[in-house]
């Protein structure tokens, strides 16, 4: 298998991350990071579209800077302001 291969060691059913080989052992990772361990290559299988791990995009922050701000705040004419407002009694 090669590195970077994500496969299911049989022995166990956990799902790893090939890191490389040593001596007669695939040296396996789990995905996301952990404690490396070894399986015998006949105790590993690849793994499977459903068994492999998904990577989602983190979702957007509330305070992400919008289309108009990224560019620097311009805005077209007569679009409203966006500077927030101070009340001058605070």
């Amino acid at each position: 298998m090669p590195v970077g291969s994500y496969v299911v060691d049989t022995r166990t059913g956990k799902v790893g991350v090939v890191m490389g080989h040593e001596g007669p052992y695939v040296q396996l990772r789990p995905y996301g990071g952990g404690r490396e361990w070894d399986a015998t290559p006949d105790a590993v299988r690849e793994a499977t579209p459903v068994e492999q791990p998904t990577v989602t995009a983190p979702a957007t922050p509330a305070s992400a800077p919008r289309k108009d701000e990224e560019s620097g705040g311009h805005r077209s004419p007569g679009s409203p302001s966006r500077v927030p407002r101070t009340d001058p009694r605070a």
